[in-house]
């Protein structure tokens, strides 16, 4: 029995070539592609911010949140305006125990986790984010070092 061999379809050819090399190509972008936190380049002594950098659908009252790594602290300047900074242990009442803590209306550092979170609110100097851009800043430092030794990292969001 003689075999015979089958002329290859040239337009199905064709077609199975592109297919394979849009799936190359797509696998290739994705392996380039930043995303999340490694897109906003931040500073090995931060490990996560919000409103995230470039954010342009922010609400107003959104909370500004910095989570720096442990052995850290820092203050945070929202416009220009440098805000008070008060470490959620020295408001513990030890006096009643279990108590909950009532927490000022200015950036708060939660010195276990090393974290600064500020919410606007009536009584703070940043009542609520206007519409528009916003930049802010984090001057960080080691606790150990002391603030003499600060650097800072500055981000914007857009409030619509």
């Amino acid at each position: 029995m003689a075999r015979r061999f089958r002329q290859p379809n040239v337009k199905l050819l064709l077609a199975s070539f592109t297919i394979a090399l849009c799936i190359v190509a797509i696998g290739f972008a994705l392996s380039l592609a930043v995303t999340g936190d490694e897109g906003a380049h931040l500073p090995a002594q931060i490990e996560r911010i919000e409103p995230v950098a470039g954010a342009t659908q922010t609400p107003a009252q959104a909370s500004v949140f910095v989570d720096l790594v442990s052995g850290y602290e820092g203050v945070l300047v929202i416009d220009g305006l440098e805000l008070e900074t008060v470490n959620l242990g020295e408001l513990r009442d030890e006096t009643l125990p279990g108590q909950q803590v009532t927490l000022p209306p200015t950036t708060v550092y939660e010195p276990g986790n090393a974290t600064l979170t500020f919410d606007p609110s009536p009584d703070s100097m940043i009542s609520t984010f206007t519409q528009g851009q916003h930049v802010v800043q984090v001057i960080y430092w080691e606790t150990v070092e002391g603030r003499g030794s600060a650097r800072s990292y500055s981000w914007s969001f857009e409030v619509f």
